[in-house]
């Protein structure tokens, strides 16, 4: 692209919708500089590393001691941790859905996790970040689960990405599975659109995934690419490899956490080896809270409270830490909250990919929050399953009538354990959740005003995707 091109698009702002309002792109936000440590003169790269199931305590630097995280630590050390990062969904499809296009599942009618009956996956016509950024000349890579989708027109190749090296589910779908609700299929692994093996290794797929990952790298440090690992683990069943097997000394869950926090820090030391890094942006998160009903073989929730399938904090607040020398302040702490719905927003305005047509975003442009400012963010809504069971505005969070998941028993050594999807029950209550990390101070009546403003929202949003 030429200069002068460069600067006109850097003169643009495009517009972000969500429930009838209109924001567009800041035009102070800062351009990300175009020349690296490597000499390229082109438009950053984009690294998302998506875990699976991890938990908002699952690393040292979110104060968890038991857990070693010498690289994510660092990773926080040499750019910007969030305290306060939103899931887009508190499950798996729904999560990934929300992330890649921006927008909330339930617009794409994936509002639950899909599996091998499943019939139906992300629309032709919703476009995701990498089909956007394919549009402005990125090679775009997918290493690991997609979950958006099984059948060949829902499948990576299909929406945007050039590489895919993965499964097309969980790693628990499969004819291994403890306790199935069906009989699955053998697990197949895709090389791009062909099926290369079955049933993988659970212990070597970290590795495998990694050495991807670093070999993309290295083939195209020489032009801009977005690369997306979406880890397996630790999401159930937890695999490690024997060089990771037993290190840690706290079981197996810290194993495997060991061995995803060595897979970061192996695709860091590439970059900058490969002189990278000051050009490209790294985003590391979880695509919801810890799968407590397994127990050992579950994550921690850092304290907040309830876990995956729920949209209590637990549920939805995940670990997310982002790096980019030169660009993102070192060592910065944010308390800033904003969701995995802006990620595709933020990558749009720093890439300078300008789409000539695009859906109507849930999510915007954080750019000015990477770089440790505080800014106003519209609403978040937590959707579970085609209900808006709560919303988040300002430090506010109301909470509307609903059952909840509750775990009754917990598992163990990848056995899970009881639970119950609807054995919890919550009223009409709102919560500070800037002091009340455990949602258990219910001020609704002291501040009718607030509940009556965002119970308008709720229902809001409510009937549009009751109409979808």
């Amino acid at each position: 692209m030429n200069t002068s091109r460069k600067k006109l698009i850097c003169l643009i702002s495009y517009q972000i919708c969500s429930v009838g309002a209109v924001i567009s792109g800041n035009p102070d936000t800062k351009i990300i500089p175009e020349r690296g440590a490597s000499g390229r003169t082109d438009n950053p790269n984009i690294i998302v590393l998506l875990t699976d199931d991890q938990g908002y305590g699952d690393a040292g630097c979110y104060k968890n001691t038991h857990l070693t995280t010498p690289n994510l630590d660092q990773m926080a050390k040499e750019g910007i941790r969030f305290t306060q990062f939103y899931a887009g969904a508190s499950s798996s499809t729904p999560s990934r859905a929300a992330l890649l296009t921006g927008r909330y599942a339930e617009r794409l009618k994936l509002s639950a996790v899909v599996d091998d009956t499943s019939l139906h996956g992300i629309p032709a016509d919703e476009y995701t970040v990498a089909d956007f950024l394919k549009q402005n000349n990125y090679a775009t890579a997918i290493f690991g689960k997609w979950h958006l989708g099984w059948q060949a027109q829902f499948m990576p190749n299909q929406h945007g990405f050039t590489t895919f090296f993965g499964i097309p589910y969980s790693a628990d779908m499969w004819l291994f599975h403890p306790s199935p609700a069906h009989s699955y299929r053998a697990l197949p692994v895709y090389e791009n659109e062909q099926v290369t093996e079955y049933n993988p290794n659970v212990n070597n797929m970290t590795t495998r995934l990694t050495e991807r990952a670093v070999e993309f790298v290295e083939k195209h440090r020489n032009e801009p690419f977005f690369m997306y690992v979406a880890y397996t683990q630790p999401h159930v069943p937890l695999g490690v490899s024997s060089k990771f097997r037993g290190r840690s000394g706290q079981g197996l869950y810290a194993d495997v956490i060991m061995e995803l926090d060595w897979s970061v820090g192996e695709i860091l030391k590439t970059l900058d080896k490969t002189g990278l890094s000051e050009n490209t942006l790294v985003i590391f998160t979880s695509d919801n809270g810890p799968w407590l009903t397994y127990g050992n073989h579950a994550g921690s929730n850092g304290g907040l409270r309830e876990g995956k399938g729920t949209t209590f904090e637990g549920g939805q607040r995940v670990p997310c830490i982002a790096r980019m020398p030169g660009s993102i302040p070192a060592g910065t702490v944010s308390n800033q909250w904003i969701s995995a719905l802006d990620i595709m927003p933020t990558i749009l305005k720093v890439t300078n990919t300008i789409p000539l047509k695009m859906n109507p975003l849930d999510g915007e442009n954080v750019w000015d929050a990477f770089e440790g400012k505080d800014i106003p963010h519209r609403p978040f809504f937590y959707v579970n399953n085609t209900r808006v069971e709560a919303i988040r505005d300002g430090k506010w969070k109301l909470i509307v009538p609903h059952k909840y998941r509750i775990v009754t028993e917990a598992g163990k050594d990848g056995k899970p354990g009881k639970q119950e999807n609807k054995g919890g029950d919550i009223g009409l209550s709102l919560f500070n959740v800037e002091k009340d990390l455990k949602e258990t101070q219910d001020v609704s009546s002291l501040y009718p005003d607030i509940v009556m403003n965002l119970s308008l929202k709720i229902d809001s949003l409510q009937r549009i995707i009751d109409n979808i």
